[in-house]
């Protein structure tokens, strides 16, 4: 195998970029291949550019990838990042949550991610506090690795069109996430939902929203009231996955969703929805639903994320990706590129 030019430090403009040298094994090949490590010195640019041959030859399953095949570098749109050791804490996860209560920062996420092609992440706050926006932000400062940040204000606030107009003004900050609840509340009379989400549009940022799988609709009416908001259904809806057909009042909520070109589905949280337990790796299992997707939105409005650490419950990252990795790789190089990276532009539309 004719491995990359071994090289051990690069100059940028910004500074020295470290690179790990060395060759490591691309999962489920049984071969080896050069993956660059990134390190806190690199631009954003650098560090998609540094892993583009490591997400070739993880997403085409080969080390013997042309050289005239096009890198397709993969964006988790979906990991959360935080630290109990703070002098304050952290408001989640819980002390009793033995898997999850540990520091997790991007360096964790990396070494993971790294060798999977994985070259840059989207992280989403789960933390109600308002500061930790500003501590997320700061993480993105230090780390180009953290191309984006959506975070959590409590949208039905009086005070939220001060943290998001603090906020904004951070090219990191990409949007915020909200409950599916919050969207119900909302939209009764005296709600401030619809004034707060076109003032995210006039800011050009995105809303994320999580909950059961009857958010579809919810987003389905938001997204015909606030048209110019960009709007990404988080993990699917949350919908149990058996290795059936799913639901046909999931199937007509998404369908209603994507009715409107200004909704994205993050094709997020797989593994941990699963009935059978450990989750299956086999596509099969979860093919009905990616199915169902794919007719649904199409290859312009599914997202790629992992829901890391959470996903840890359910599978590995590098199980994870496996999944995926083959049900689009099956729909051409192309559909692959835009699940893996480009549709998450467009929804983030992160700083390039």
């Amino acid at each position: 195998m004719r491995h990359l030019k071994r090289r051990t430090k690069q100059q940028s403009e910004n500074g020295t970029l470290a690179i790990t040298p060395g060759p490591r094994l691309v999962p489920g090949t049984g071969s080896s291949v050069n993956v660059r490590g990134i390190s806190r010195g690199m631009t954003r640019r650098e560090s998609l550019a540094g892993a583009a041959v490591a997400a070739t030859a993880w997403l085409t399953g080969s080390v013997h990838a042309d050289q005239d095949q096009p890198a397709i570098p993969i964006i988790d749109c979906h990991t959360h990042f935080y630290d109990p050791s703070r002098p304050q804490g952290v408001p989640w996860p819980g002390k009793d949550d033995k898997s999850l209560y540990r520091t997790v920062l991007p360096d964790d996420f990396r070494k993971l991610a790294n060798p999977l092609g994985i070259v840059g992440t989207v992280v989403v706050e789960a933390s109600p506090w308002v500061e930790d926006n500003q501590w997320l932000l700061d993480l993105a400062a230090r780390d180009p690795y953290v191309l984006g940040i959506v975070g959590h204000i409590d949208i039905a606030a009086d005070t939220f069109s001060d943290h998001l107009n603090r906020f904004a003004k951070n090219p990191r900050y990409r949007g915020i996430r909200i409950g599916s609840g919050e969207i119900t509340k909302g939209l009764k009379a005296g709600g401030k939902l619809i004034e707060h989400c076109r003032l995210l549009a006039e800011h050009d940022l995105e809303l994320d929203v999580n909950g059961g799988p009857d958010t579809p609709q919810l987003v389905a009416r938001l997204a015909a009231l606030v048209p110019k908001l960009r709007i990404v259904i988080n993990h699917i809806g949350n919908l149990p996955i058996d290795g059936k057909e799913p639901p046909q009042a999931w199937i007509e909520g998404m369908q209603n969703a994507a009715k409107h070109s200004n909704v994205f589905c993050k094709v997020s949280a797989l593994v941990e929805q699963t009935q059978a337990k450990p989750a299956p790796d086999l596509l099969t299992y979860y093919a009905p639903v990616l199915n169902g997707l794919w007719k649904t939105f199409g290859e312009d409005r599914l997202i790629f994320g992992s829901n890391w650490p959470v996903s840890d419950r359910g599978a590995s990252l590098e199980t994870i990706v496996k999944i995926v990795r083959e049900f689009f790789l099956a729909k051409g190089e192309t559909a692959a590129r835009k699940f893996f990276s480009e549709n998450a532009k467009n929804a983030y539309r992160w700083e390039r």
